[in-house]
């Protein structure tokens, strides 16, 4: 049975999962959380303020965010927003020197199987 509900996740902290954002709708489920399931292969959990820094570096690697697909009802993302990343790409944008900051009670508990608490809180 999928763990999916909203009321039932928890944070980086562990307390009740907050939303990440709403202006744009971000998340796996594009509810403006960053919880997630079994489906979700990325683990979309990370939420983050992003720069214009990360925006490039990921831009860099083949996930371009910044671009708006309308036919996706995607509209680019901007530093400044919010975003639920990929927990392994934030990884991967830490160790690069890029990371963007953490909310940690938007940042799902599911995120500290690769990253720490202390990782995410310092960033």
């Amino acid at each position: 049975m999928s763990n999916n509900g909203r009321a039932e996740q928890k944070n980086v902290l562990g307390t009740p999962l907050v939303p990440c954002c709403l202006d744009p709708i971000t998340g796996w489920y594009r509810d403006g959380f960053c919880r997630t399931d079994e489906h979700d292969q990325g683990s979309h959990t990370v939420c983050s303020q992003l720069t214009s820094t990360f925006l490039e570096y990921t831009k860099s690697l083949g996930n371009d965010l910044s671009t708006p697909r309308p036919q996706f009802g995607f509209p680019g993302l901007s530093p400044g927003d919010r975003w639920c990343l990929c927990a392994g790409r934030w990884r991967e944008a830490l160790r690069a020197g890029v990371a963007p900051v953490v909310v940690l009670e938007a940042t799902h508990e599911s995120a500290l199987r690769l990253n720490t608490l202390n990782e995410m809180s310092n960033n």
